[in-house]
């Protein structure tokens, strides 16, 4: 059975300005950082479909400090969705959404997690590099 991450964050922004910062390669290297080190992680990534991409940072004894994926989904402003495989393959779709008044709804959604351990994992790092995106866009 396959498990589904489904989290919501609002920013004070412009809907272009927040889909440069999910799609620029240097803007994700400040905000999806090492859970552990803080230190960022240099990538590849070009909003283009079909593009392979990796993020990369220091290994542990548990990790190969390497997260691979590809491009499968380009609309911009309003979506875009990759491949995340770092052990398991998952599938990352953000969706963007403008209300109005300066502020943009971000949605992600993250499927094909395995079991609940790895879930409760997603859930945190993403929440943290969310809270490091909307340092990113200030």
């Amino acid at each position: 059975m396959s498990l589904t991450l489904s989290l919501d964050f609002q920013y004070t922004t412009s809907i272009e300005k927040l889909w440069s910062a999910i799609t620029d390669s240097s803007k994700l290297a400040k905000w999806v950082a090492n859970i552990h080190t803080g230190e960022g992680m240099a990538n590849d990534f070009k909003p283009v479909v079909g593009h392979r991409f990796q993020f990369r940072t220091q290994p542990s004894e548990y990790w190969n400090g390497i997260i691979e994926g590809e491009v499968l989904i380009v609309e911009e402003p309003h979506r875009l969705s990759y491949t995340w495989a770092s052990g398991e393959k998952h599938t990352v779709t953000w969706t963007l959404q403008d209300l109005g008044s300066g502020k943009v709804n971000l949605h992600l959604e993250q499927t094909g997690i395995s079991n609940a351990a790895a879930l409760g994992g997603a859930k945190y790092g993403w929440n943290k590099w969310c809270g490091e995106l909307e340092k990113a866009l200030a």
